[in-house]
């Protein structure tokens, strides 16, 4: 018989968070640092709107690219939020930011264009790239530039191929964020080379830094520039699946067939709840965003207290604390962390090679979940020395 799987799909690897929390769920009374999940219930008001949808029984197709009621307020929310001004054309409604990213590689890139992805990064990048015949160049980025995507990397990894700059800000894994002068200096690369965009914006709404600053909102990049953004992080939706992309109308147009070929459209119940989510839920943003700020605050200070060096994040909700002096590779010590303290996080390897070295923590969890998982984690480093 000959082989019945692709081989593009057969030579990519299980993602590196999946296969290590199977290993996690088949254990009692473990303590979660790692999954990406606010621990929030997604507001009542925003649960309501969705029940009342199934009452009414809209439970039919939208419009492939979402409901239009929906993509006005993803407008409004936009231009208030970020400056950026969209029109509902060039907004297309998606299940979750990852449909988005994805679909959006597959419409852009011919095979043997080459994409920028700085690491440590979201997993889904690199395997995105490969499935749409792209050729991923993945862009080490360092602590000591605080994991922020310089000029001169930049530069470095662009060549006659390149196509596409990922650019994932805020960040996950490492909580890194940039800047409007950081940016700035990235666009003028962008437009000197005739690049786009794909700006992964997922966690705009947790920057602790002052508001986030997309770079599509700079001179000469809105017609570059991809957004990727959707209600998972922001609103504690994330079973709600549902996301979308802002953009230049082609390329939005694009995305739409395949959306249409693949998907149909988002979830009904959930462009409903999303609808209200954009009205009337700033105060709930606000609300979690400054509890994510005080336990980000609490953990990277007990981190660097206990001897485990970590970079202050300035957006997400996750640290990202340096385990190198410990000798061991970051795989081995969350391994060791988990069977010996039933405390699970995430190795730094899962994001990239530049990733060793380090693990992702994630605070979307309560000051007591993390004051307990903190304790343990003081145990273990105790019995290395």
């Amino acid at each position: 018989m000959r082989n019945p799987i692709s081989e593009t799909v057969q030579q990519l690897q299980p993602s590196g968070i999946r296969r290590f929390f199977d290993v996690a769920n088949t254990m009692e009374d473990v303590i979660s640092l790692g999954v990406g999940e606010p621990d929030f219930d997604t507001p009542w008001h925003i649960r309501e709107e969705g029940i009342y949808s199934l009452e009414q029984g809209r439970t039919f197709y939208t419009s492939n690219a979402g409901l239009m009621e929906l993509k006005k307020e993803i407008v409004r929310y936009l231009d208030r939020r970020f400056h950026l001004p969209y029109t509902p054309e060039q907004v297309l409604v998606t299940v979750g930011g990852s449909e988005a990213i994805d679909i959006a590689l597959r419409s852009m890139l011919d095979p043997g264009d080459e994409v920028i992805i700085p690491e440590p990064c979201f997993v889904s990048y690199l395997p995105c790239v490969k499935m749409a015949g792209g050729v991923p160049v993945p862009l080490p980025l360092e602590e000591k530039d605080q994991f922020k995507l310089t000029k001169e990397k930049l530069l470095s990894a662009i060549s006659d191929r390149t196509k596409i700059l990922v650019l994932p800000f805020p960040n996950n894994p490492t909580g890194a964020i940039m800047t409007e002068n950081e940016l700035r200096q990235v666009a003028e690369i962008i437009e000197e080379r005739d690049l786009f965009v794909l700006s992964d914006e997922i966690y705009s709404e947790l920057s602790y830094q002052g508001d986030h600053v997309s770079i599509a909102s700079l001179p000469g990049m809105a017609e570059r520039t991809i957004v990727i953004n959707g209600f998972s992080k922001s609103y504690a939706m994330t079973g709600w699946r549902l996301g979308y992309a802002a953009g230049p109308e082609e390329i939005i147009k694009q995305m739409l067939k395949v959306h249409q070929y693949v998907i149909m459209c988002a979830p009904t119940t959930s462009q409903y709840a999303a609808v209200e989510a954009l009205r009337y839920g700033d105060e709930d943003v606000a609300r979690m965003r400054e509890s994510y700020d005080e336990r980000r605050r609490f953990l990277v200070k007990e981190l660097n207290d206990m001897g485990i060096p970590c970079f202050e994040p300035m957006g997400a909700f996750y640290v990202f604390p340096n385990i190198s002096r410990f000798g061991m590779t970051s795989e081995e010590f969350a391994t060791r962390l988990l069977h010996q303290e039933k405390v699970a996080v995430v190795p730094g390897s899962a994001f990239g090679g530049c990733g060793e070295g380090y693990l992702r923590i994630s605070y979307a969890y309560s000051i007591d979940n993390l004051k307990l998982a903190l304790g343990k984690i003081q145990n273990f480093i105790d019995t290395l020395f």
